[in-house]
């Protein structure tokens, strides 16, 4: 059987304003083909399907219309669990109508059982269970305790996910006795102690206090392989072959400029399971360039007549005392009828407009954190009191982050 393991595509995403839908398109089109190609016959999607709760007509169009295309060429099942960004309602609600074309949406981590996905052979055997575990949210593992600190509530939060996870492998452990030749994959998507990531590469920091770093050992060696999401670097984790975050199948951002993305096949038989990376194409180029602000616009023609018509976005950080409103327009008239297009103009010098350009100091170059960080640093606020407050923050942030819009419910 061949099994194909990919996550975290983030339908939906923009960067700088730009849409990310084209390049969504393109690698779904990319992906349907090589399902066909591999004779893949399950399709593990390991969380953050969309970019966010509310995703918008565009983003459902793909989605719904790369499902019933992946079955019509060839593959048996397909097997999604919600990611940290995806709202656990928005993907339950067709899940019963899904479930009957081999769709199998896991949205809640609620119920540990109704999580072990088995996939029976044409001779009804049991060929490979899945534990497809979703992101869980404070509210699936923990019951709040009245007058609990920070470091208590993180302490049941791991405690509630190490728990969650041991239930569901007994449950595996127990079918896999009576069907000694069966695979078994545990899918999640949460971020384990040793991972790592890269600035600007858009993973949002889950739950408060050590983000939740849970320890990879929650996955018992017997399983034969673990498919992660929430990470969008491919890595292994704790130098152990057979646990693997396949990552992102696009550049979340210029920092991940030149990153190979993959998606990870697996060929599974009674005892083994291979596992291959494949790299996935590159359908948008970036591009992050360092330069003085005095040099930057002739490095840019220069990029312009090599790369001709052909698209590329950049990021550029220059250096230098030119004021932001004449360096943009130097830079601009560089690239102008060229392929080049420029997201954002970073100033890390100290100009005569002020310490930052009107370029970098853009909302859409920071996130919460770092834009409540120079909050404090504008109110000259003390460090012992600092930590007190960010991790206040961070505890608001998380509960914004795990409210689900779409389930009518009370928000936090």
């Amino acid at each position: 059987m061949k099994i194909l393991h990919s996550s975290d595509w983030h339908l939906g995403r923009s960067l700088y304003g730009r849409s990310r839908h084209r390049e969504h398109a393109q690698f779904l089109d990319w992906l349907l083909k090589l399902l066909k190609d591999e004779a893949v016959e399950v399709l593990l999607i390991s969380g953050d399907v969309f970019d966010t709760t509310t995703p918008s007509n565009r983003a459902q169009e793909l989605y719904y219309g790369f499902l019933p295309r992946a079955l019509a060429g060839g593959c048996r099942h397909i097997i999604i669990c919600a990611g940290n960004h995806d709202s656990p309602t928005f993907l339950a609600a067709p899940q019963a109508l899904l479930k009957g074309l081999n769709i199998h949406v896991v949205s809640s981590g609620e119920d540990p059982a109704a999580e072990l996905i088995p996939i029976h052979g044409q001779d009804g055997r049991l060929q490979l269970l899945v534990c497809a575990v979703p992101y869980l949210r404070d509210r699936d593992v923990r019951t709040a305790q009245a007058g609990e600190n920070f470091q208590e509530k993180e302490s049941r939060l791991l405690g509630g996910i190490r728990e969650h996870y041991e239930q569901i492998h007994k449950l595996a452990s127990s079918q896999k006795k009576d069907n000694p030749q069966a695979i078994v994959i545990s899918m999640g998507h949460l971020f384990t102690a040793g991972g790592t990531t890269v600035e600007g590469d858009g993973v949002r920091d889950l739950y408060v206090g050590s983000l939740a770093h849970v320890a990879a050992d929650i996955f018992p060696d017997w399983l034969d392989y673990v498919a992660l999401g929430h990470l969008h670097r491919p890595q292994t984790v704790g130098g152990c072959d057979s646990v693997r975050y396949c990552g992102s199948p696009l550049a979340m951002g210029f920092a991940e400029c030149g990153q190979q993305k993959v998606v990870n096949l697996l060929d599974a038989q009674a005892g083994s399971c291979a596992v291959r990376s494949i790299p996935v194409p590159v359908f948008q180029n970036l591009q992050r360039i360092a330069d003085t602000a005095a040099a930057m616009p002739e490095r840019l023609r220069r990029l312009a007549e090599v790369s001709g018509e052909s698209s590329l976005w950049l990021e550029l950080h220059c250096s230098g005392s030119e004021a932001a409103g004449v360096l943009k327009e130097r830079c601009l008239e560089a690239v102008a009828g060229s392929g080049l297009d420029i997201l954002l103009i970073r100033n890390d010098g100290s100009g005569p407009d002020g310490a930052l350009s009107e370029s970098s100091a853009s909302l859409d170059s920071l996130d919460e954190f770092q834009v409540f960080s120079q909050l404090l640093d504008v109110k000259n606020i003390e460090e012992s009191e600092r930590q007190t407050l960010l991790s206040r923050y961070r505890h608001l942030v998380a509960q914004l982050a795990e409210a689900d819009i779409q389930s009518g419910a009370e928000q936090p």
